[in-house]
């Protein structure tokens, strides 16, 4: 709340060099504010009085403001990457595919290993179990296993993370 919009009686008053001024009534503590060409800022409402402050209300806007987009600018978004194997892959499609895991985790993304199967190649769930195993054991030096291999329904998933640097 600000300026007219304070509707107590009395306010503990901050300076607008950050001094404390003291108890004053609400009025005066405005009038304060006013002929310094300021505003009044209702900082802690909870407190008992509320605690006010003199200070220059756009100004201090416009500076949260450039802080909150400089901290969205800084924040790093990690992707969830999916990379998809067969239970009876060749090596060379294998390595192809290990390759994709390995980049993504130097990108700084998780990396979802799934393993479908198809028809009756469910009965045979050790095979995508040792396919997944070995995924882990080749990065196991630049990730973190968040999720250890599980099967769900048709498809067995791990999820790799990449470790902190």
């Amino acid at each position: 709340m600000i300026n007219d919009e304070i509707r107590t009686k009395e306010v503990r008053l901050v300076g607008a060099e950050g001094e404390q001024i003291g108890i004053k009534p609400t009025r005066e503590a405005l009038q304060m504010a006013v002929d310094l060409n300021l505003d009044l800022v209702n900082v802690a409402p909870q407190a008992k009085p509320p605690v006010c402050r003199i200070m220059d209300y756009g100004k201090f806007r416009y500076e949260q403001q450039k802080k909150e987009k400089e901290a969205r600018k800084n924040q790093k978004i990690v992707d969830i990457k999916e990379v998809w194997f067969r239970a009876n892959i060749e090596e060379h499609d294998y390595q192809t595919k290990l390759r994709n895991v390995v980049k993504f985790l130097n990108e700084g993304d998780k990396v979802k290993c799934s393993v479908r199967f198809r028809g009756r190649e469910i009965t045979h769930a050790n095979i995508g179990q040792k396919i997944l195993e070995r995924v882990k054991v080749e990065v196991a030096e630049i990730s973190a296993v968040e999720r250890q291999p599980k099967l769900e329904g048709r498809s067995m998933i791990m999820i790799l993370a990449p470790k902190a640097q």
